[in-house]
């Protein structure tokens, strides 16, 4: 008797060594059936270490007893830090089912959420070369509700009068300005990164996230934001996620207990990346230079993340698909794409596209010239085989020739809109050059009225018509469409100038107005042309400071002649023979109306364009 009691007391006393699990974190929040993605949950809390796991269903809020067939346990493992569990679940049937971790005779649970997966969302849809994107900066944007410019559980308050303070926009200002995006012509919106951002100052830009599955309070909620994907679809207007899988932020809850070292790319002292990403493809370069590319920090409250991690990997996969399916969404954009690990960003990448086979993916390349973009895209014919599973990207190379076409007056050799041409000379390079973002500027380089000759608006509409006409897919930058200014006249770089609020009833001038008025009529035209969605282009060289192209196809073409000279130029109607020759002499000009002959000779006006619609 005395033997078994004292069994009994070792029991006992070995179960009560035993810590009380207990979950703080759950990711991803829920999921869906019929995923291809296989579902890994990820638990944190406290003492998650070997703890057994067992799933009960819930209907009614009572949990059923007997084996559970609709979410099953199909293996689990350890993190390093013992605060971790990661557990691969097998999907079979929608429902509630309550989680447990037990450890010992202690346990904690969770009820977890399965939904049915929307019909046809596979299938979905995205943004082509037939959209017109509008770039918002979301904190600087619209302040739609003043109510949240400052919350109890984030650090930084709202102060407009810090320029690189938080100013207050938010879902709700966007969701106000959709019927101004969509008078202008654009048919899709990317906002910058909304997730929380629970950084003590310089918060505002979103890039720094501080939680993957909940958007930052200071813009909304989670249920907010799919009403403005569900309100922007009511508007015939699709939403972009930016996503930033390079780094977090220094203020994200794993950065207090990281569940392996290798989580982020660590060093003995901050290290910063070398920024060059080049180094990836550059036959000469050192293994060094290479590893410093990827594992250097982006900045110091920026921590690089280790992709090459692989519950890191399928953390981020199930992150990027389970925003999708959340929100709806049409297309995600990624910051700093080159500066994630190679392979696995690639594999990040291909997990989404097999999920969804049509979603478009847009990824920031910002090198020159073109083959350093162009190896970047899917589909590339890279010397190494290397695919990125990257479908866009964005096009700095035509961005930065047009903006040095325009900043002066061009009268030298090579200068102008010569540099347009021989920019677009290295189309070639690209697996798709219909997918390509093109844009005159973002919100991280000055504005592209900041950049012309004597911020002419003449200037500005030119480089809007080249934007409108060219391959690939237009951005426009929030404020663009008004001709907006930097606020800091002596630095047009300076990023949280640049970011100036929209400008908003009588703050909008009739300059301003006439903008918005031109480029609203040349997207909205831009709609309807298929011709500019997925034509041909050629090109004609001039070295006077113009610059002619055509988008053509079986059926159509669309002409275009740009003149950035201080004098009117004649339309060399001859040079064009080879495929003028094809079409009607005579066609509009869409943004006028008016009839143009190009049998004849024709002057265009100095700093002008002239676009002529062309029918065989």
């Amino acid at each position: 008797m005395k033997k078994h009691l004292f069994f009994a007391a070792v029991l006992l006393m070995s179960q009560m060594a035993v810590a009380a699990p207990k979950i703080e974190q759950v990711e991803p929040l829920c999921w869906w059936t019929n995923m291809q993605m296989p579902l890994t949950v990820m638990f944190h809390g406290q003492d998650l270490k070997d703890a057994q796991v067992s799933i009960q269903q819930v209907v009614n809020g009572k949990v059923m007893r007997g084996e559970c067939h609709g979410l099953v346990v199909r293996s689990q493992h350890n993190a390093e830090s013992p605060n971790y569990l990661f557990v691969d679940l097998g999907v079979f049937q929608p429902g509630t089912y309550r989680i447990t971790l037990k450890k010992g005779n202690k346990k904690a649970s969770y009820d977890y959420t399965i939904a049915e997966r929307r019909k046809g969302s596979r299938e979905r849809q995205s943004f082509d070369a037939s959209d017109v994107i509008y770039l918002i900066m979301s904190d600087r944007f619209v302040d739609g509700d003043a109510t949240n410019n400052s919350t109890a559980n984030t650090r930084e308050k709202a102060d407009k009068s810090n320029v690189h303070g938080r100013f207050g926009g938010d879902i709700q200002g966007i969701i106000n300005s959709f019927d101004h995006i969509a008078k202008l012509g654009c048919t899709a919106i990317w906002p910058t990164p909304m997730l929380g951002d629970d950084e003590a100052a310089w918060s505002y830009h979103g890039y720094a996230c501080s939680d993957y599955y909940h958007i930052d309070p200071r813009y909304g909620s989670n249920s907010q934001y799919v009403q403005m994907v569900q309100k922007a679809h009511e508007k015939g207007l699709k939403i972009l996620m930016d996503m930033v899988p390079n780094h977090c932020g220094a203020a994200h809850w794993w950065m207090k207990d990281l569940p392996y070292k290798n989580w982020i790319n660590q060093f003995p002292q901050f290290t910063n990346t070398n920024n060059c990403f080049t180094a990836n493809y550059d036959i000469n370069a050192s293994e060094y230079d290479r590893k410093l590319s990827n594992r250097g920090w982006f900045d110091s409250p920026m921590p690089d993340m280790n992709l090459e991690n692989p519950d890191l990997l399928k953390y981020f996969q199930q992150w990027a698909i389970w925003w999708v399916e959340y929100a709806n969404l049409d297309g995600l954009r990624v910051d700093t794409y080159p500066y994630i690990e190679k392979i696995p960003g690639s594999e990040w990448l291909k997990a989404i596209r097999e999920e969804y086979p049509n979603l478009n993916i847009v990824g920031e390349c910002w090198t020159r010239p073109a083959p350093a973009v162009a190896y970047w895209q899917s589909g590339a014919a890279n010397f190494d085989g290397f695919d990125s599973h990257l479908p866009c990207v964005m096009d700095f190379p035509v961005e930065e020739a047009i903006r040095q076409a325009l900043e002066n007056d061009g009268n030298y050799w090579g200068g102008g809109l010569t540099r347009v041409y021989d920019a677009m000379t290295m189309d070639y390079m690209y697996a798709d050059v219909n997918n390509l973002l093109t844009f005159l500027g973002n919100h991280d380089m000055a504005r592209i009225t900041d950049i012309v000759m004597d911020k002419d608006p003449r200037r500005v509409k030119l480089a809007y018509v080249l934007l409108a006409t060219m391959r690939g897919i237009p951005q426009v930058l929030y404020g663009d469409e008004y001709a907006m200014t930097s606020a800091n006249k002596e630095d047009v770089n300076h990023h949280s100038y640049l970011r100036a609020p929209l400008p908003l009833g009588d703050q909008v001038t009739a300059e301003m107005q006439d903008m918005y008025d031109f480029q609203s009529k040349l997207f909205n035209w831009r709609k309807g042309e298929k011709v500019l969605h997925s034509g041909k282009t050629m090109h004609f060289l001039a070295r006077n400071n113009t610059y002619a192209y055509f988008r053509y196809n079986e059926d159509e073409a669309v002409f275009v002649f740009a003149n950035a000279a201080a004098e009117p130029r004649l339309i060399p109607v001859e040079t064009y023979e080879e495929i003028l020759s094809q079409y009607q002499p005579i066609g509009i000009n869409p943004l006028n109306g008016e009839t143009v002959d190009l049998s004849q000779a024709l002057e265009v006006p100095e700093v002008s364009t002239l676009v002529v619609k062309l029918t065989k």
